[in-house]
């Protein structure tokens, strides 16, 4: 529904509420003149979008988890969480409520309860106020951006990644390949396929921790560790008795001739990512809204960096320049360059924009890995 239907079946004492906040000039008793007040109001622009810029960092997380979740409606306690999950940073007596956020939502015209007896303690957005939202944000990010001209050289990896999954599975197929008691491949096998693969890699250093992004993202770089998962948990590979071998599903795969859809790889990157970065999909989808012309990938950071949330040691910068644009671009969604005066910059691909854009999973879509073994 949009805000208009919201309206009509709220009590006065809310529509008194939100017509406080946003100072509207009208009867208090009359409800028709309250609903007529509040719209002329939230209708105008400026008013609106000073809304938004006026919101907390807070806020803004928050608003971005609800106006990208294609859900109806939200239950109390999720709306908690999410608030609860909107800030990062504690402090020591710290008093903030996240219930105060919801209130002032509510206050703001941004979430109603439910009319019917079904929906009554559940919790809504308006239709309508969520794709201004998203106006409204994308304005933000935009003005904080730095264009620039094409550069002189930038990687564009197409579907490369579709290919090295199939030479991947050659290389599986061709010969026996054991693995250690944790089910990695020896270091002599892992450079082997290395080699074999279309965008160079070196396999991973001694690192203080390497967890969260895939089961073998511990000992494998992060495009292939990400190539192997992939294949795993499509069950085209099999790991018994410490060797890997195709699985019968792999084997006809391979002789069948056919190639990956882009899709699924993307649908299958948001799902293995998402516990470590749970608004991985939004994030892709302002990438996607931002980046259409080239951008520097400093200004970029600036505009998202707020929005990612620390991953254990793994700061927002790292996430969102090593997780995210890094990764996109070896999904072929993004084109990476650098610029001889403003250092790396960044654009989304036509295929990319077409991938972002056809493709939502929803909220508890996710694959579940087990971090505490691979610390």
């Amino acid at each position: 529904m949009n805000l208009a239907d919201m309206l009509s079946y709220a009590d006065i004492h809310d529509l008194s509420r939100i017509a406080i906040t946003y100072n509207c000039e009208c009867n208090g008793h009359s409800k028709n003149e309250l609903i007529q007040s509040i719209l002329s109001t939230v209708s105008r622009r400026e008013v609106f979008e000073r809304q938004v810029v006026e919101l907390s960092i807070e806020d803004v997380r928050f608003l971005n988890s609800l106006i990208f979740d294609k859900r109806g409606s939200f239950s109390l306690e999720e709306l908690i969480a999410r608030a609860q999950q909107s800030r990062f940073v504690k402090e020591d007596n710290d008093d903030w409520n996240p219930r105060e956020l919801i209130a002032r939502f509510k206050r703001r015209g941004w979430l109603f309860n439910g009319y019917s007896q079904n929906t009554r303690y559940l919790f809504q957005v308006p239709a309508d106020l969520k794709r201004r939202f998203d106006d409204a944000l994308g304005k933000q990010f935009q003005q904080q951006l730095e264009t620039i001209g094409e550069p002189s050289v930038y990687r564009d990896e197409q579907k490369l990644i579709l290919d090295d999954i199939r030479h991947f599975l050659h290389f599986v197929g061709q010969q026996e390949i054991l693995l250690t008691a944790e089910n990695y491949m020896y270091k002599r096998y892992l450079q082997q396929v290395l080699d074999r693969l279309s965008v160079k890699e070196e396999p991973v250093g001694r690192t203080a921790w390497r967890f969260g992004y895939g089961r073998m993202c511990k000992e494998y770089p992060n495009r292939f560790s990400f190539i192997y998962d992939y294949c795993y948990f499509h069950e085209l590979i099999t790991e018994s008795n410490q060797a890997l071998t195709l699985s019968p599903k792999g084997a006809e795969w391979l002789a069948s001739g056919a190639q990956e859809d882009l899709l699924q790889v993307y649908r299958f990157w948001l799902r293995l990512y998402k516990g470590a970065i749970p608004n991985l999909q939004s994030l892709a989808y302002w990438m996607e809204k931002l980046t259409k012309q080239w951008v520097t990938v400093a200004s970029l950071k600036t505009a998202l960096i707020p929005l990612v949330r620390p991953f254990y040691y793994d700061s927002p910068e790292s996430i969102l320049e090593q997780r995210i644009v890094h990764m996109m671009m070896h999904l072929g969604l993004l084109r990476l360059g650098q610029h001889d005066e403003k250092g790396a910059v960044v654009q989304m691909t036509r295929l990319g924009s077409s991938i972002v854009q056809g493709i939502y999973v929803a909220e508890d879509d996710l694959i579940v890995l087990p971090f505490d073994n691979r610390l």
